[in-house]
């Protein structure tokens, strides 16, 4: 079975042609990430018209580089959920005439799903991206429930927040990331909030607070900030609030697998403390490769 991913939930177009699941045969992505870094984030009307100048382009060369055409299809899948609803509409409204006008069923995706999806359950995943933060119960492909998350803001928007007022470039888990390299992650105390009655829930508002307050009152105080040991503190604090909840849920389930998914799964903290949580524990991680 051919089929016809659509993706447009933020600031990237992509569109893929898949082979009975898992063999993928194109892959073809235009960024906007160079345009939105001008405004230290994504502006949501920018990248939905930008959406709509790249997709049918876009849709042709993924075809193209599969070597098949359009009446080698069988569907069309395309991300309905979660992500910035003008940019999801753009895909939508596209894969839906694309499947109409060649008589295939539409298959909607919701894209958090479609990243734990990469390994075979059971297993826990920790879901955590610009976005999203949550700890999942993976039982199978089509059964899963969700057993922490954030209340308030995503681990990856807390980043990104940072190192914008820092000006060191977007999106801001990278920058940070290598900002924080050789810095002292104990000379700045950042909270770690824990939500009663909720052990696997987390909050990452206070966190983001209480960083740009002490960005701010170092400029207006006229005092160098030690950026590396500031970058290398606030891994930390999510780092303490991503991974013991992990483990946590992991010894709740009894899996003995733990995967990774989203783009904070990059940060080098992060996947260190996990390796080094599950090397104690003996939990198999599955991490994603980093490119």
């Amino acid at each position: 079975m051919n089929i016809l991913a659509i993706e447009s939930s933020c600031d990237d177009t992509a569109a893929a042609v898949v082979r009975d699941g898992r063999t993928v045969l194109s892959s073809c992505v235009s960024s906007q990430i160079e345009m939105h870094t001008v405004y230290g984030g994504v502006v949501p009307e920018i990248a939905s018209r930008k959406h709509v100048e790249a997709i049918s382009g876009l849709a042709e060369k993924a075809l193209e580089d599969a070597g098949l055409s359009k009446n080698e299809l069988d569907a069309v899948a395309v991300t309905y959920a979660p992500g910035l609803i003008g940019a999801v509409l753009v895909g939508v409204n596209f894969a839906k005439g694309v499947a109409m006008a060649l008589g295939l069923p539409l298959v909607p995706v919701h894209h958090v799903r479609g990243h734990i999806a990469a390994l075979e359950p059971p297993f826990v995943c920790l879901c955590v991206s610009g976005g999203t933060t949550a700890i999942v119960d993976v039982r199978s492909y089509t059964e899963m429930s969700v057993l922490g998350g954030t209340r308030d803001d995503a681990a990856g928007e807390c980043f990104d927040k940072v190192a914008r007022v820092l000006g060191i470039g977007y999106p801001g888990g990278g920058p940070m990331d290598r900002l924080a390299q050789g810095g002292d992650d104990g000379r700045y105390p950042l909270p770690v909030a824990h939500v009663s009655g909720a052990e696997l829930d987390m909050s990452f508002s206070g966190l983001k607070t209480a960083s740009l307050n002490l960005i701010h009152n170092s400029q207006q105080k006229g005092e160098a900030l030690d950026l590396p040991a500031f970058a290398a503190s606030f891994g930390k604090a999510v780092s303490d609030s991503l991974v013991p909840r992990t483990m946590a849920a992991a010894k709740r389930t009894g899996y003995g697998k733990i995967a990774v998914a989203g783009g904070v799964a990059a940060n080098s903290r992060i996947r260190a403390d996990l390796q080094a949580a599950c090397a104690q524990s003996g939990d198999r991680l599955f991490l994603p490769e980093l490119r």
